[in-house]
């Protein structure tokens, strides 16, 4: 299911392989610089999106969550992948380089990025992974910056094959 609104795109996921399946499809539509706010409650379903994108963008090694290394590197895709998890980060502020991977070479994916909100570039891309209580139901919430909607939701609820790297 997908609700399409001017400025977001909704979908639901009914398991961690439909979930992993949306993500990759967004994968090929992501640019160099592009920054994902990535947001949900432990255990919603970040990492399995992190899986997919990762995937889409045709990396092959492991993903799994930086949470106590904050940030992982991810090369041999077609862009590069800097996964960060701030959750553990005790201040905003703290110096990590932040712009070497906002506005670097790769597509920047944050993990509880309201962490670290002044620090976000202001054009990013948001998403918001929720579970139904009791089920393995994701409600995926995609907002992509200012006039970018079409590039990033555009036909992404077809899910055709030939939109799919590696496929």
């Amino acid at each position: 299911m997908i609700l399409m609104s001017r400025n977001t795109c909704t979908f639901e996921t009914h398991n961690p392989e439909e979930t992993r399946n949306l993500a990759r499809h967004l994968a090929p539509r992501l640019r160099r610089g592009d920054v994902i706010a990535l947001e949900g409650d432990l255990g919603a379903g970040k990492t399995t999106f992190t899986q997919g994108l990762a995937a889409g963008l045709g990396i092959e090694e492991p993903v799994d969550s930086p949470t106590f290394t904050l940030i992982k590197e991810y090369e041999g895709g077609r862009l590069p992948l800097y996964h960060m998890d701030v959750y553990r980060l005790n201040h905003p502020t703290e110096e990590l380089g932040w712009d070497e991977y906002f506005y670097g070479d790769g597509v920047t994916l944050v993990e509880w990025a309201d962490r670290i909100e002044p620090m976000l570039p202001g054009e990013l891309i948001r998403i918001e992974v929720s579970r139904h209580q009791e089920s393995d139901v994701r409600k995926i919430r995609i907002e992509p910056p200012a006039g970018e909607t079409e590039r990033i939701c555009g036909g992404l609820g077809r899910l055709d094959n030939h939109e799919t790297a590696g496929d």
